[in-house]
């Protein structure tokens, strides 16, 4: 079969919901059984999302090859539960290094004048194609970054009209998502918007063949008709995207208005009935759970709840899983060095520490995890949570002053938490880390192997740091187990400390692998452990 191309692009404001519209369409697709392949173009001139900062553009999303993706691929992987690559990820600074390179190698290009047109639109084309290759897709679903009319995001405009060409125009379909605002002054929702933001796209080229209209209110009959007789689409292929409750609403949404079927249409593809009853029956646990439980997140990118975004997703997931809403309260490690745990985790049935960089807020979140400690608090450490754990057992508990990481203190009399060999010399910084999937074994009996039902596992990983092997003994004597290690043995991937209701941490970045209809187990474990501490704390009162 010819692969079809499902090519989603966005006007009037970034963070639309085109990532979600490109899920959600993927999960329809593969629900009707076709074998779909989903890519997020970035038009930023970095090669990767690695070394941009949180506050930027959210989370760093990892896949198993060890791509530093856009979160956008976590929403990706999420909806079609499959893992992605790196090829899943474009960027005009991957785009322009492999220009530039082949260029400078001087044969590929035989003494051509190198240009945007061909040259990167090209090579631009062939990206898509080869992760479409990659996935053996049916159908590639691309979102290109950013909103039409950006100059960085042209080449990828011009490479996406020439697809239609040179697919041919029924292998192609367009999908555009735009805003319509409302405005409270008149009350009146606005068209205006979207229909400039679909001008500058023809005049780029390209004709939408759906516009999806994001809306935090009803679109009225109106509004569909001027949708339609302004971007030149029938009234059919006007699609709401009304604001919901939770994102795993949207797909049953825009199945409710035949976006799949519209998709299918346009490319010559018989449609069918998908299988959503088990989607169905996860949004009904999600908006009407039994229980209810308070889990702290302790980080320090709170401002920004994206940086954390498949965390706060794998507690959603888990706590579907345990028929519990999960009401995260977000908490700044700094203003924990500044006031004590006490006033932000008195109130809480559990706490998880995630991952970051840089010694800002460390304290905060070393006192958050004796705060857990102590109090036989649930708690769940994520990559940096694992190291701060260590810190806080080793001063704490062997007695060690003065504990740190060499990250944060070079000069600790303890570093508890050192480079990995690897990484002792390196001094480029990106893509750099020990990223990706790597295997992991666990020990027999311990927590961890419960929660897993397993005794080897795989999990992705971004980090620099790892447990120093010579603290080992000290630590294991005082009662912390390392209860997962690489298959050599010579790195620690989880810690646990048997005495304690549950307590455990890993170096890991599990949230990325947790699904909506397939919790991951350590927080599915945090969330019923936070459940029953819960139910006690209320038995002793």
């Amino acid at each position: 079969m010819t692969t079809k191309y499902v090519l989603v692009t966005g006007g009037v404001v970034s963070g639309i919901g085109k990532g979600i519209t490109t899920a959600s369409l993927g999960l329809l697709l593969k629900r009707r059984g076709y074998r779909v392949a989903l890519v997020k173009i970035d038009p930023y001139i970095n090669v990767d999302a690695g070394l941009i900062a949180p506050f930027q553009h959210g989370e760093v999303y990892v896949t198993d090859d060890g791509a530093e993706t856009d979160l956008d691929l976590g929403h990706y992987e999420r909806f079609i539960d499959e893992p992605l690559s790196k090829l899943a990820n474009i960027t005009t600074g991957q785009v322009y290094g492999d220009v530039i390179a082949k260029e400078r190698d001087g044969d590929y290009y035989l003494g051509q004048t190198v240009q945007v047109i061909p040259h990167i639109t090209d090579e631009i084309k062939e990206c898509i194609r080869a992760a479409a290759r990659h996935n053996d897709a049916d159908i590639c679903i691309v979102e290109i970054g950013g909103t039409v009319g950006d100059i960085e995001g042209e080449p990828f405009l011009e490479a996406i009209r020439q697809m239609r060409i040179d697919e041919g125009p029924e292998h192609v379909c367009y999908v555009h998502v735009t805003l319509i605002p409302y405005l409270e002054t008149v009350e009146e929702l606005k068209t205006k918007p979207s229909q400039h933001s679909v001008q500058a796209l023809r005049r780029a080229g390209i004709q939408p063949t759906l516009i999806v209209c994001r809306s935090k209110l009803p679109l009225t009959e109106d509004i569909y008709n001027k949708i339609s007789l302004f971007c030149d689409v029938p009234v059919a292929n006007v699609i709401e995207g009304r604001d919901a409750d939770n994102l795993y609403e949207i797909p049953l949404a825009m199945e409710h208005q035949g976006i799949a079927e519209l998709v299918t249409e346009q490319l010559g593809l018989p449609s069918g009935e998908p299988d959503l009853d088990d989607w169905r029956d996860l949004v009904k646990r999600i908006k009407s759970p039994t229980h209810q439980v308070k889990i702290a997140m302790v980080g320090k990118y709170m401002n920004l709840h994206d940086s954390y975004l498949s965390v706060t997703e794998a507690l959603t997931h888990a706590g579907a899983a345990n028929d519990a809403r999960v009401c995260i309260e977000y908490v700044d490690s700094e203003e924990i060095e500044e006031e004590g745990p006490e006033e932000f985790l008195s109130e809480v049935a559990g706490i998880l520490v995630p991952g970051g960089f840089g010694d800002r807020g460390i304290e905060g979140k070393v006192a958050a995890i004796q705060y857990a400690r102590e109090n036989n608090l649930p708690f769940l450490g994520l990559c940096l949570g694992l190291q701060c754990a260590v810190m806080e057992f080793a001063r704490n508990v062997c007695g060690l002053a003065g504990a740190n990481s060499r990250e944060f203190d070079p000069e600790t009399p303890h570093p508890v938490v050192i480079y990995l060999k690897e990484q002792e010399y390196v001094t480029e910084m990106g893509g750099t880390m020990r990223l990706g999937a790597y295997p992991c074994v666990l020990t027999a009996g311990s927590l961890a192997a419960r929660l897993y039902e397993s005794g080897e596992i795989s999990e992705r990983h971004r980090h620099r740091y790892e447990v120093n092997n010579a603290c080992r003994d000290e630590l294991e004597a005082a009662g912390m187990v390392f209860s997962g290690t690489s298959p050599e043995g010579d790195l620690v991937e989880l810690i646990e400390l048997p005495d304690h209701p549950f307590f455990i941490a890993t170096q890991a970045h599990p949230e990325f692998k947790s699904r909506p209809n397939r919790a991951h187990p350590l927080f599915r474990g945090l969330i019923a452990a936070a459940l029953d501490y819960q139910a006690d704390d209320k038995s002793g009162q």
